[in-house]
């Protein structure tokens, strides 16, 4: 059903693939968007070890949501920033896509922890996280990535 990668020499261990989901702070979510368009958007995430899962969160109306109610199926794309060897100009990239569905979160506890876990991502001020929370939470719907298929590649930019 998935394609295998083409240049298997280029290809990250699954353990690195996770390390990326867990250390990178945001990549691209792509849905199928209005008359099939893909729609590709920047959006925070959060990698969840105990469960497999990428959870993301946004606002309960807009585009976004509605070609994710429509069609569950998406991917989503990360990459670092990239590092050099020394005395080469060129950057290797670390990538990672990942295939799957989408479902939406709805019972409270949990759209509360995962909102918490992904707000660690960026800051430890408890303050400013129950603030966030408390004001935004009415408003944000919280949605995983069920992944299917995963597969991460190293490049050299030259």
């Amino acid at each position: 059903m998935f394609r295998e990668m083409t240049r298997k020499k280029q290809q990250l261990p699954e353990a690195e693939c996770f390390e990326i989901l867990k250390t990178q702070l945001r990549g691209v979510l792509s849905v199928l968007g209005d008359d099939d368009y893909p729609y590709g958007m920047p959006i925070n995430h959060y990698y969840n070890e105990q469960d497999g899962k990428l959870y993301f969160h946004g606002g309960k109306n807009g585009h976004k949501i509605d070609a994710i109610r429509r069609h569950d199926k998406a991917s989503f794309c990360v990459y670092d920033e990239g590092s050099r060897k020394e005395g080469d100009w060129a950057l290797y990239i670390r990538s990672v896509i990942v295939f799957g569905r989408i479902e939406l979160i709805t019972e409270p506890e949990k759209v509360y922890r995962i909102s918490e876990a992904l707000s660690r991502k960026f800051t430890d001020d408890d303050a400013y996280i129950r603030h966030e929370i408390e004001c935004s939470g009415p408003r944000t719907l919280m949605f995983a990535l069920v992944p299917e298929h995963m597969t991460g590649k190293i490049v050299h930019e030259s």
